[in-house]
């Protein structure tokens, strides 16, 4: 099937994955209309023709834009991230990603717009029994942030069973690295992830917090498994196309199936700036587990994904080279 003349909507396109995820689905050949209230996103990140400033709370408002604008699908990243901020104020966690999802599918509904990939999170699982993690592992978030996105998962279950929204809901942990062609990376604020911290020590010389270095695990630091954002970008078009094409709704892990620990993470940085990273390890923070890796087999075999650009090395170059480009 052709992508021209498809129309995807992006719910949070100006952040970091959503506006990753939409330069990709251009290269494809897709139409694309973001949604973005800029709470968390960068207007310039997006086209502005193509940027709709809007809440996804504004159900009547969504609803209108998907009308006036038609679309095929939803892509649905708009959603707050930070597993330690979720452990402080988790009210805004589930007014912003749960009640923000259901008016997401609400405004779907009334616009009769039936397919919808979400962004999940590896989150949902917790602490698992089995790593690394298959779809299988049952829920068992351990922080708030995982804890709304499951209630997302449950909402996408009940609309599909009795709206027939057909949804792929994707779980990963780690987003990392940068558009290797330069045109959109990683810019938070406050900056939580893990790369863009080291860099910002080496840039600023004020050392980095490593959170814990008496984890169960071979150095003692937390270990993860790190996506390229071009490779997670490209697993939620196979995604989308799979829904277009017919598909049933599932659930796909998107990862490498390898961890890395923190300090490996640094002494990537290290090897690839030529630099070294000033940090000091404080306490664990609370919410995280020690070792989190997804098994993306099932995404792998059946919708014909792989990672491409997920090397340490790959991840953390593309990253350092937009961190040093010409400041927006």
């Amino acid at each position: 099937m052709s992508p021209h003349n498809r129309r995807i909507l992006v719910t949070g396109g100006a952040g970091y994955i959503g506006s990753n995820t939409t330069l990709q689905l251009l290269d494809a050949g897709y139409d694309v209309v973001v949604a973005d209230n800029l709470s968390r996103g960068h207007r310039e990140a997006v086209d502005p023709q193509r940027l709709h400033v809007i809440d996804i709370h504004d159900t009547e408002g969504m609803a209108r834009l998907m009308m006036e604008k038609p679309c095929d699908a939803v892509i649905h990243f708009a959603a707050y991230i930070a597993v330690g901020e979720s452990m402080k104020v988790p009210e805004i966690y589930f007014e912003n990603n749960t009640c923000g999802s259901l008016s997401l599918l609400t405004a779907m509904r009334k616009a009769n717009v039936k397919n919808i990939v979400f962004s999940s999170t590896a989150a949902v699982y917790g602490m698992p029994a089995r790593v690394p993690i298959p779809e299988t592992e049952p829920f068992a978030p351990v922080n708030a942030y995982g804890e709304s996105k499951v209630m997302v998962e449950k909402l996408l279950h009940w609309f599909d069973l009795i709206h027939g929204v057909r949804s792929m809901r994707l779980r990963y942990f780690n987003a990392s690295g940068a558009d290797p062609n330069g045109r959109a990376g990683e810019d938070h604020e406050p900056e939580t992830h893990l790369i863009p911290l080291l860099f910002r020590a080496i840039q600023t010389g004020e050392p980095v917090k490593l959170f814990g270095d008496d984890y169960p695990t071979p150095d003692g630091t937390c270990i993860r498994d790190y996506i390229h954002v071009t490779d997670l970008a490209r697993a939620h078009i196979v995604a989308v196309e799979k829904l277009l094409a017919g598909g049933d709704s599932d659930v796909f892990n998107v990862g490498t199936g390898h961890g890395f620990s923190v300090k490996e993470v640094l002494n990537a940085v290290e090897a690839v700036t030529g630099r070294k990273v000033p940090h000091v390890i404080g306490p664990r923070r609370e919410g995280d587990p020690p070792l989190l890796v997804a098994d993306s087999t099932k995404l792998q075999e059946r919708l014909g994904w792989r990672p491409e650009f997920s090397s340490i090395e790959t991840i953390v170059e593309t990253a350092w080279n937009w961190a040093n480009r010409t400041r927006r």
